[in-house]
Formats: structure tokens, C-alpha cells, sequence
């Protein structure tokens, strides 16, 4: 299973990065779950079905916004 997140979109494409390796990948975005936005987190099965993970993804933004508020104050 591969584990990515989205970093951003261009056109029709989704660009997402490996959280292991940090290789970069180019999604169509039809091939996303409808939902899917920047910083999500995604799952590949062996099969090739994608699917966001909410928990992984959760964690990620709170520990972004944690890194924000230490950097700047707020």
C-alpha cells in the first residue's frame, strides 16, 4: 500500500507526494475519491483503489497548525 498526501492541484491533476520517500505523483483527479483536497491524506491498495485516510489526514492539519501557531505566535 502506498500512503501519499496531495500537496496541490494543476489542472487536471492531482500532484502528491510519497509520505515515505518523498517522490512526487501525478493523479488524475477523476481517479479521486470526489472529496478529495489538498493536504489529504491518500491510500493506494495493491488493487489501485484510492481512498482518503480522515485519521491520517486529521493528524497531519493538527500538526501543521501546531507548527504555525509555535512560528508565529498566534
Amino acid at each position: 500500500m502506498k500512503v501519499l498526501s496531495i500537496d496541490r492541484f494543476e489542472g487536471n491533476f492531482a500532484i502528491c507526494q510519497e509520505l515515505d520517500t518523498g517522490k512526487l505523483f501525478g493523479i488524475e483527479r477523476q481517479e479521486l475519491p470526489k472529496k478529495a483536497r489538498e493536504g489529504d491524506v491518500l491510500e493506494i491498495s495493491e488493487e489501485g483503489e484510492i481512498s482518503i485516510n480522515e485519521e491520517m489526514t486529521r493528524q497531519r492539519r493538527q500538526k501543521i497548525l501546531s507548527r504555525q501557531k509555535a512560528m508565529f505566535g498566534k
